[in-house]
């Protein structure tokens, strides 16, 4: 007999549907969008509740009980939960684990939703005397009260005892009960001050773009703020925020990475008047959670994080900023792969508030939105203050040798620089110091063992290490296969020019920036605080130095090995290099000196180089457009890319090719003429990580059909024999062919 009064609950798990529950007789009141804990097999689970007062088809004897509720109101405000339950139906992925990533750590394990305050521990006199006197068994005890001594009155903070050991809590509550220790209520919380400084004057483009979205305010529109590299557009971002914020609204700001937030957060704290909070995974759980609960709660006025803190609820959402809109990192490439820029505008459309998308070099996607008409155009056409764009000088590859790297045009550009206390930046796409290691007798050469790739030289670990799947052994000193002595490096990353550097400019204060050298709490601020105070005379880094920073003493950027990027199978490729030529290049010249960009190049014919000396975005946007229109790609159609890996080389092909003939059926009895179902192919990278890689890419011109087709598409592959052998995941708009 079916029972009319379910519950529907989103669980975690990699399955396209939800699961129907009982609400035990003690409970009530359970509203869309509470947590409950429900029993799954043999375990016990947190799940977000979808739909209550439900009619289930289940027996009262097959359908289980909801073991505890959780909340007694909706952990997602109701315009947040519509997007979550949008995003599942878009990106094709189960709205149980997206539910589950939009909560933090500490709720996902069914933590209160508010968070609990921290506690602050003191040693007592006492038990100072009981140090003298305890047992020796007692390791823990001994190692609390040993810490809390040597920090005497300072005391310690939950994090660090919990540091200090595993089982710390039982250990601190015995102490407490003996009187040993004391502990006080932190008054703690994760918000930030900001207090208006000193504004720069608006220039007349910055002063009607600001007017524009102001205009905006309660009403849904999307705006692209492309302005030049270095013009003024973070200005534009904290009057849009000061005038959303003085009007009781909430204002959410997205970097695409961690190495932008200490910048922007000076800048936000500096330039308007309010709270502000922060929101990354370079937090801890708990730091997270208190975050999350600020912005829920309305206590701060500005959220700013990457891309997953675009689902973080707000009291009084008024402005979404998506800084550097065109970034990849935005794009979330394992799990649920969903583009955070889309998702802030899809946000900003069911909340009714204007987004703001800002970028020197917008995504192509994003430019043909505009042409459209979808976003408007906000232009920037000039540099704040004045100053001019730097000149671009190409050095042609194919007439001028280099040595280890740098060309003589270069290290003349350099060597001016440091003569006149100037700053320079030398980018090297590559890090560590050689991309490859081979034996010039016998051929032999540094391979990944479990990806199709060669290993990079890290000369200062002495170890070779694969930048896939993070894979790492000692450098060899003669060839493994034939035993020749010296072994030839191919190639330079940062490490490797970085060396050379030192040794043409001893006197040089030469500093390397990439994920390597920064590795570590504190490391970026401290490496980017000695490039602001002038104490780094050259800066050799990777994408890392590109995105948004202000260096205002830079006056030379040289661009050494970026060609690899004209001959990807990827299609995107030409519009990733430009992006980074131009975000690079935008480094130089942005004080009150005049900016020189340098760029080796054995291709100064090709276009991206062309129109980088030009400085012409809108050249390069329209000509890559009508090649992707030509062809019939993105954004000119929807591309869905379906992958499977197994570690037997032939399991993932004979997935997706059982995945083809299901779809090929599919769309013979629901023929939908703009769906094309490309053959399944091995991944470019067959194998990585340890696995054998294979894909299959679908394209469509219209999403309501894509849509169909996808949903009754990858039901039915849940249900073949082969889905069950391999690892597989859809990704709907995927940035990367790999």
């Amino acid at each position: 007999m079916a029972i009319k009064d379910a519950l529907r609950v989103a669980l975690p798990v990699p399955l396209r549907r939800t699961f129907d529950y009982k609400l035990p007789s003690s409970a009530a009141g359970v509203v869309p969008g509470c947590r409950v804990q429900v029993p799954l097999r043999k375990r016990s689970v947190v799940g977000v509740v979808c739909a209550a007062h439900v009619r289930t088809d289940l027996s009262a004897r097959k359908l289980k009980t909801v073991s505890r509720v959780l909340d007694q109101e909706a952990v997602f405000p109701e315009p947040l939960f519509r997007l979550l339950l949008w995003a599942a139906e878009y990106y094709q992925h189960p709205v149980g684990e997206i539910l589950h990533v939009a909560l933090p750590v500490v709720l996902r394990r069914g933590g209160s939703l508010q968070p609990a305050r921290s506690r602050h521990w003191q040693i007592t006199a006492q038990g100072i005397e009981a140090l003298q006197t305890l047992a020796k068994r007692s390791v823990v005890q001994r190692r609390l009260l040993e810490s809390l001594k040597a920090a005497a009155s300072d005391g310690l903070g939950d994090g660090d005892v919990r540091f200090l050991a595993d089982r710390a809590q039982p250990a601190l509550a015995r102490l407490v009960t003996r009187g040993w220790v004391t502990s006080t209520e932190s008054d703690d919380h994760p918000l930030l001050d900001a207090a208006q400084g000193a504004r720069p004057r608006l220039n007349d483009a910055q002063s009607q773009a600001v007017a524009r979205i102001n205009a905006s305010l309660g009403r849904y529109t999307s705006y692209l703020l492309h302005g030049v590299t270095g013009a003024g557009k973070t200005e534009v971002y904290l009057r849009s925020a000061a005038e959303a914020i003085s009007r009781g609204g909430q204002v959410m700001v997205l970097v695409p990475e961690i190495a932008l937030t200490p910048q922007l957060v000076e800048r936000f704290q500096h330039g308007l008047t309010g709270k502000l909070v922060v929101l990354h995974s370079g937090l801890g759980s708990r730091q997270r959670h208190r975050a999350w609960w600020a912005a829920r709660q309305g206590a701060a006025d500005v959220v700013l994080g990457t891309r997953s803190a675009v689902f973080t609820p707000l009291e009084r959402p008024a402005l979404i900023i998506v800084d550097e809109e065109h970034d990849a990192s935005y794009k979330q490439q394992d799990g649920f792969r969903y583009n955070a820029r889309d998702i802030a505008v899809k946000r900003a459309q069911q909340e009714k508030i204007p987004v703001l998308l800002g970028s020197a070099t917008p995504a192509l996607e994003t430019v043909e939105n505009t042409r459209r008409g979808r976003y408007r155009l906000l232009v920037l056409p000039q540099r704040a203050g004045g100053s001019a764009m730097p000149r671009v000088h190409l050095v042609d590859l194919k007439s001028v040798p280099v040595h280890n790297g740098l060309s003589a045009p270069v290290v003349k550009a350099l060597a001016g620089r440091l003569e006149r206390e100037e700053q320079s930046i030398v980018y090297v796409n590559r890090r560590g110091f050689a991309p490859v290691v081979l034996c010039s007798d016998c051929g032999w050469q540094g391979k990944c063992r479990r990806c199709d790739a060669s290993l990079t030289l890290h000369q200062g670990s002495g170890r070779l290490r694969c930048h896939h799947c993070g894979a790492a052994r000692s450098a060899p000193v003669s060839c493994p296969a034939c035993g020749q002595q010296g072994l030839y490096h191919v190639g330079e990353g940062t490490q490797r020019v970085e060396g050379e550097l030192s040794r043409l400019f001893p006197a040089a204060r030469v500093l390397r920036l990439d994920s390597d050298s920064t590795a570590g709490k504190g490391r970026l601020e401290q490496a980017l605080s000695s490039i602001h105070s002038g104490q780094a005379d050259i800066v050799v880094g990777t994408q890392m130095l590109s995105k948004g920073h202000h260096f205002a003493g830079v006056t030379l950027v040289c661009v050494l090995n970026t060609d690899r990027g004209l001959f990807s199978f990827d299609f995107r490729a030409s519009e990733r290099l430009f992006q980074q030529l131009t975000q690079v290049a935008g480094r130089a010249g942005r004080g009150s000196r005049h900016g020189d960009v340098v760029v080796q190049t054995m291709f100064p014919e090709a276009l991206s180089y062309v129109q980088l000396n030009r400085h012409d975005f809108d050249g390069f946007a329209t000509a890559c457009l009508a090649e992707r229109r030509a062809a019939g790609y993105p954004p000119y159609a929807q591309f869905v890319l379906l992958r499977a890996e197994a570690h037997q080389q032939e399991t993932p092909m004979r997935f997706l090719t059982s995945a083809a003939t299901t779809a090929r059926r599919w769309l013979n009895q629901h023929p939908v003429p703009d769906i094309r179902l490309m053959e399944p192919v091995p991944s470019p990278m067959e194998r990585r990580a340890g696995r054998f890689r294979a894909q299959l890419l679908v394209s469509g011109t219209r999403r309501g059909s894509l849509g169909e087709f996808l949903r009754h598409w990858l039901a039915e592959l849940e249900t073949l024999r082969l889905a069950g052998r391999v690892r597989w995941s859809v990704d709907v708009d995927p940035l990367d062919l790999y």
